[in-house]
């Protein structure tokens, strides 16, 4: 009766913030804290009174927080909506006007996906024909479409595997230390995160590029994980930098084709569900290469990438900053929190109570602004 449990619940709330109970607890593998330790906590005891008038004024500023962060997750989900929302056009012909529409209306020709494909195929031939390389050229299979909804005048659907070379790459020996730390950037599938790859973690000597089964790969490669129970599977990355990558991730090389890294990117962000649903295995989901060459893509006119991936990037710039500025108020939600509770048990929070049951002054509970930028 001389102390109210939401008072000892919020302080004890607000050691565990604070990191002080995390300063009593023992034991290396499992942390724990002992009873004795707890039964030695001092606990702040002011009069009754005061204690509900805390705890209501602490409950009042976290419902105000509560309806904040509830605020802040919605308008996230909208922004992931949204971007949705754009690369979906974009694969489907609907962010810009057409190369086949642009064509008729300005009275010229133009090169339709078809003709960019059977380019592709001649001159990826022709590149490895160049290259040295023994036996016989194995030629692309195209893949069956037959079925597939209707694309925009001038696109055609194809295959990763149809239109672009596919590698997957390795991990040279680890027993090795002559095959580590040298000047070939080397790319773990931990390390494609939906983002532009502009330096690696690991890097690999001549030595150890020659002695596995890993290419250096050019800028522009597109590199999709291909295993993983966690988001790494199915995530993809662009690189920036020459680089290899291990056997965890498949390498396409898009550059190599003269098209637009950005719209196989785009594409396979908007299926990163879809893909990671073709992963196989029982014990461990995943892709294999086969399984990558296989996924299948809408392709435009090359001019028609270029518009839209331009159009896509300037939109998503847009979301990518107001995303930014959710996280930061959301973590300013966080730090708020914390603040209202640390205020409380140190007396800030409401009016101290003083003999015969009188405040001691005129402070209140502090209206803190919750957004940087705004007010209320």
């Amino acid at each position: 009766e001389k102390l109210n449990p939401m008072f000892l619940a919020y302080w004890l709330r607000h050691l565990a913030a604070s990191g002080e109970l995390a300063d009593l607890t023992t034991g290396t593998t499992i942390q724990h804290l002992p009873g004795v330790t707890l039964a030695a906590l001092r606990v702040p005891h002011p009069p009754v009174h005061e204690q509900h008038r805390i705890v209501a004024t602490i409950e009042t500023q976290l419902s105000r927080l509560d309806a904040a962060v509830a605020s802040l997750t919605r308008a996230k989900a909208n922004v992931k909506r949204a971007r949705a929302s754009v690369l979906k056009a974009a694969v489907e012909g609907r962010l810009v006007p057409t190369e086949a529409a642009l064509a008729r209306t300005e009275g010229r020709d133009y090169e339709p996906a078809v003709t960019l494909l059977a380019r592709i195929l001649v001159e990826r031939q022709a590149a490895w024909t160049a290259s040295g390389a023994k036996g016989k050229y194995k030629e692309p299979v195209a893949p069956e479409t037959e079925g597939l909804h209707k694309l925009p005048e001038g696109w055609c659907w194809t295959s990763l595997g149809h239109a672009f070379a596919v590698e997957v790459g390795a991990t040279p020996s680890r027993q090795r230390a002559d095959y580590w730390g040298g000047d070939v950037p080397w790319a773990s599938s931990g390390e494609v995160q939906f983002c532009r790859i502009k330096h690696t973690r690991e890097s690999i000597t001549q030595a150890g590029l020659a002695n596995a089964s890993t290419k250096l790969h050019p800028k522009g490669t597109v590199l999709l994980g291909m295993i993983g129970q966690g988001r790494t599977r199915g995530q993809v990355a662009i690189l920036d930098i020459e680089a290899c990558n291990n056997q965890n991730c498949a390498a396409i090389r898009v550059s190599d084709a003269g098209c637009v890294p950005e719209y196989v990117y785009a594409w396979l962000e908007l299926q990163y569900d879809e893909t990671r649903r073709l992963g196989g295995g029982n014990n461990q989901q995943a892709l294999n290469k086969a399984r990558v060459e296989a996924i299948l893509f809408p392709l435009p006119p090359l001019a028609e990438q270029r518009r839209i991936v331009a159009e896509a990037d300037r939109r998503l710039s847009v979301l990518d900053t107001l995303d930014t500025t959710l996280d930061a108020n959301l973590a300013r939600c966080k730090r708020l929190r914390q603040s209202i509770l640390k205020r409380a048990f140190e007396g800030q929070l409401v009016p101290a109570e003083a003999p015969h049951g009188h405040t001691t002054s005129k402070a209140r509970a502090p209206q803190l602004p919750l957004f940087e930028g705004a007010s209320g």
